[in-house]
């Protein structure tokens, strides 16, 4: 019997209710090994029911060339329960205006629970369901299919809300302008020994990394430039920041505390002894 539908597949899943899934079951007649595989094919009758086509079931469905393959040439169910606590559809939609063709179901038997997933071939990521198996099934429900299963209604209406009625969105990613990306500016007092590169996934939007220097901020550093007349200050001695105060090392008056002999040396060009080495002399092996 061909369950294929002209209609828009959503439009189809509104329709989709309890009778018209049992319906398709009736039709299909299928035979039931345990209550998991009633559950997994109400599931199949469902998409059935929506205005899917089967196109490939049983251990050929988890292969990649039934997703990907062109063909929408509609099977028969034969081989769906094959395999133990797994089962997998593959159907296609007819819908010429279908953002999707093809849909790949799979449904896995853990802890009572059959877990649901479904993917399109224009979606990245696969939509997800729990159903409990024993909230569907009816445990003496007898030989008449109608009467195997309870809250039947509460499947399809899950199925429609969870899976159905979401794959014509697509999941992809999708990325912004890199050029958008602002990256927090880095206190001008440097910090390229903190921030050598920018973060990952990130993207400068002016300038570079790593040309502020590091966090140690010198009186001959060139940072100072545009401040003042260059390594020293306009009106101050060399190093020392326009408004700067002294606070002396000992009492005022007393000798060897004068404010000239705490003031550094101009730069030298060319290199020489370092400051923090300077008391001992040139040339010092001290390290």
């Amino acid at each position: 019997m061909n369950w294929r539908s002209t209609k828009n597949l959503q439009s189809n899943t509104k329709m989709v209710n309890e009778q018209s899934v049992m319906a398709v079951i009736r039709a299909t007649r299928p035979t039931f090994r345990n209550d998991n595989d009633k559950v997994a094919f109400a599931v199949h009758a469902i998409f059935l029911a929506s205005g899917c086509v089967l196109t490939a079931t049983g251990p050929p469905a988890f292969t990649d060339a039934a997703f990907s393959s062109p063909s929408k040439d509609e099977i028969s169910i034969e081989g769906w329960n094959e395999l133990e606590d797994e089962y997998a559809y593959v159907y296609a939609n007819f819908e010429k205006d279908a953002n999707w063709k093809k849909v790949i179901v799979k449904c896995l038997v853990m802890n009572g629970k059959l877990l649901i997933d479904a993917l399109t071939d224009e979606n990245s990521e696969p939509l997800h369901l729990e159903i409990d198996v024993e909230d569907i099934v009816n445990p003496n429900g007898g030989s008449n299919y109608s009467t195997q299963y309870r809250n039947l209604d509460t499947l399809v209406k899950r199925l429609g809300s969870g899976i159905l009625s979401k794959l014509g969105g697509s999941s992809k990613a999708t990325t912004s302008n890199p050029a958008r990306v602002v990256i927090p500016p880095i206190n001008p007092l440097g910090g390229g020994d903190l921030f050598p590169g920018p973060g990952a996934g990130m993207y400068p939007t002016g300038g570079g990394f790593g040309g502020d220097g590091s966090m140690l901020l010198g009186p001959n550093d060139p940072r100072w430039l545009g401040t003042g007349r260059g390594p020293g200050f306009e009106g101050g001695q060399p190093g020392v920041p326009p408004g700067a105060r002294f606070d002396p090392y000992g009492p005022p008056g007393v000798p060897g505390f004068e404010p000239f002999r705490f003031a550094r040396n101009p730069g030298r060009p060319g290199g020489g002894t370092h400051p923090d080495l300077e008391h001992f002399g040139d040339g010092s092996d001290f390290i």
